[in-house]
Formats: structure tokens, sequence, C-alpha cells
């Protein structure tokens, strides 16, 4: 069974009024994350990948090495859009952080700022194509990270992540030019739902329901 681009959770041009415009959604939705689909399905037959789940490709094709890198380039960025287009709201932002999550923050980063700082950071300094992540790590503690291209951390196996914001050029250039710390204090401030971040905070992390 071959995989599909999951519909976006709310109307293309939601987000414009929080600084992600329609074009950008469109694009990025539309084009990019389907040539990632498109792309994942070529390599089901010649690289064996039927019956196993999105999940499982990823990690797989992870702990591959460069062999499996031109697996990753694909299912990976598939599992990362899936996760992204989740974590953002037209209501998003703001601060409105649930308790168990806060806490977390709190405990683990010792206040919010002090999170998006390292947050933002990470996405800065990922140079060139990636992704920064809040992730869950084998001992249950929150950590930011980030990854190149394709990656992250169910790939690497630095643990679960809850939150990822892609900093490809892609994602924010029509928004923001080449201001990526903008796009990155926008994400944070303005369309982060963090409802659903504490949500896969509970359920440990985002479960794509696809396989191949």
């Amino acid at each position: 069974m071959p995989f599909t681009l999951p519909p976006l959770p709310y109307d293309p041009g939601a987000l414009a009024a929080r600084g992600m415009q329609q074009e950008t959604l469109e694009l990025h939705h539309g084009k990019h994350h389907q040539a990632y689909v498109t792309a994942l399905n070529g390599l089901i037959e010649s690289k064996g990948l039927g019956g196993k789940t999105l999940e499982q490709i990823v990690s797989e094709a992870g702990q591959a090495g460069a062999d499996g890198t031109p697996v990753l380039n694909q299912a990976g960025q598939h599992w990362n859009h899936i996760l992204f287009w989740q974590v953002m709201s037209p209501s998003g932002g703001d601060d409105r952080i649930p308790g168990n999550l806060a806490d977390k923050i709190n405990g683990d980063f010792g206040g919010l700022q002090q999170f998006k700082d390292a947050f933002k950071q990470a996405g800065v300094t990922q140079f060139g194509s990636g992704w920064a992540w809040l992730i869950v790590d084998g001992a249950g503690k929150l950590k930011v990270t980030k990854t190149p291209n394709g990656s992250n951390p169910v790939a690497t196996g630095e643990g679960t992540p809850i939150l990822g914001v892609d900093v490809w050029e892609h994602s924010y250039y029509l928004d923001f030019r080449n201001r990526r710390p903008d796009y990155l204090s926008n994400f944070l401030d303005k369309l982060v739902n963090w409802e659903k971040v504490a949500e896969l905070l509970e359920q440990g992390g985002l479960k794509s329901g696809q396989s191949a």
C-alpha cells in the first residue's frame, strides 16, 4: 500500500494571520511534502520496504548509515512534515501551555524563555537545511537537538520528538526571506500548538499510522 500525503489539519490560509502565508503552506505541503511521498513510494519495491511502518523505515534507514541515506531523505522528510503540520495551529503560540508540559519545561530548562532560546539557537545554527527538535530522551528528560536534511531523532536514536520545526529555506523564504531567526521566533510565539505538544508528551510521541 503506497504512502499518502495527509491533509492539513487546518485550511491553507488559516495560519496567514500568524505569519505563515497561504502560498507558503500550499507550496510546502502540496508540492514539497508531496514530492517526498512520491519519491518514497518509488523506493518501496527496490528497497524492500513493503509492510513496514513509516517509523520502522526511518529508524532502519538511520541505522544503515550512508547506505540508508536515499531512503532516509524521503521517509524522514515524510515523517518530519507529518509532525510539523500537527504542531502548528491557527490559535497557536501565546504561551498557553498545559500544566504537565509547562512543568517539564520549567524543570528541564529552567523556564519557558530558556527553552525558547535553546530551541531557536538550534534552528539558527543548523547549517544549511535541516530541523530543530524538542525531544524526550532515554532518561525521560526534555532536550533540544537538531538534525541535517531529512534526518530526525527517530533515525539517530536520540529520543522521541514532540516538537519540530523545518529550517529548510522553502519553509520560510516567502514570508521572512533570509531571516531564519525571525521565522523561528514567529513559530515559537505565534504558531506552536502547545496542546498537541503536551498530548505527544503524554502518549510517547507521534505514531504516523502509515505503512508501506
